[in-house]
């Protein structure tokens, strides 16, 4: 079972913005961790439709991505402006899918 962060994001924000934030923190993360240690230890997925984020925190790269991802958000649009909460998740961390940097 991983440890999953979900983000419900409000109607007003431009979510376009929000996965450029999540695409800047994987990229952070990855000048930090290096790009091998995050291509096999992140895991996340974006939902345009219902305006969510989900980020495998089960790990230390992944747990890194949600760190900035959740400053980045909060410094653009407000900590108002969006909920995050943990997630229990039963299945494959393949199934998640990925978005390159």
């Amino acid at each position: 079972m991983s440890r999953m962060m979900r983000y419900q994001f409000e109607p007003e924000v431009p979510f376009k913005q929000v996965e450029d934030a999540l695409l800047l923190a994987v990229m952070a993360v990855e000048g930090l961790a290096g790009e091998s240690a995050v291509r096999l230890d992140a895991a996340f997925n974006v939902n345009q439709s219902g305006r969510t984020c989900l980020i495998d925190a089960a790990t230390e790269v992944g747990s890194a991505i949600a760190r900035v991802f959740t400053g980045l958000v909060t410094r653009e649009f407000g900590a108002g402006s969006f909920h995050v909460r943990p997630v229990k998740f039963i299945g494959r961390r393949r199934g998640l899918k990925e978005i390159q940097a």
